[in-house]
């Protein structure tokens, strides 16, 4: 297994239960337009919400509109649901069927290999329902606490994830902050990072030249 044990009482916390609940409202396959009801357009918010309310999300918030990369704190809360949850098609324009959030953090799938799922509550959640199966890692940083580095090999439901990394142990809003800056100040290119006094480096992808998330996820070796 991948993993031997995650604590419910983490699991629990806002953003946490609030990632947990979006989980659910996707179609993995591309080619089928994702339906957004109501009820889950306020679950996008409630995860938002609730990640713009930790110290994380602040200190991002602060810094963008100190650099002028905002005019405001709604201009950037409605930027960042809109690079996240804003849906393109990945099927040549049969269906909106991707968005950023999708990708990075569920995961998607096209014609049998997984694409992003660059997320491990995701996996961790896919791992406790068995539609996981763990086939071992490819490199292991040199972190020897969380947040760590892992490049790792799966399969999701019998479709193939020949190699993914991502970063193991850390908060949603630590991902989504990490990844959301890294795309604003160094889109389409490595974004140098220290983490945890280590080196490491975020690759992110904006959809087509648009200002929408393709992919954001750590480089390993």
């Amino acid at each position: 297994r991948l993993f031997s044990y995650v604590s419910p009482e983490l699991l629990s916390r806002p953003t946490f239960s609030r990632l947990l609940a979006l989980l659910d409202n996707y179609e993995p396959r591309t080619g089928r337009d994702e339906e957004e009801t109501a009820e889950e357009q306020q679950e996008q918010k409630e995860f938002l919400d609730a990640a713009l309310d930790t110290p994380l999300l602040a200190l991002l918030e602060r810094f963008v509109l100190r650099k002028g990369l905002y005019p405001s704190a709604a201009a950037f809360r409605a930027d960042l649901h809109s690079m996240w949850f804003g849906l393109y098609s990945r099927s040549g324009g049969k269906a909106l069927d991707s968005s950023g959030f999708e990708h990075v953090f569920h995961g998607e799938v096209k014609k049998g290999s997984v694409l992003g799922c660059h997320n491990w509550v995701q996996l961790q959640a896919l791992e406790r329902a068995g539609r996981l199966e763990y086939l071992g890692y490819t490199w292991d940083g040199p972190w020897t606490s969380f947040p760590d580095v892992l490049s790792l090999q799966f399969r999701w439901d019998g479709h193939s994830k020949p190699r993914g990394s991502l970063l193991v142990g850390s908060s949603p809003e630590f991902d989504l902050a990490l990844f959301t800056l890294c795309f604003l100040t160094r889109p389409d290119s490595q974004c140098r990072i220290s983490l945890g006094g280590e080196g490491a480096t975020i690759q992110t992808y904006t959809w087509e030249k648009q200002r929408l998330v393709a992919s954001a996820y750590p480089l390993t070796p």
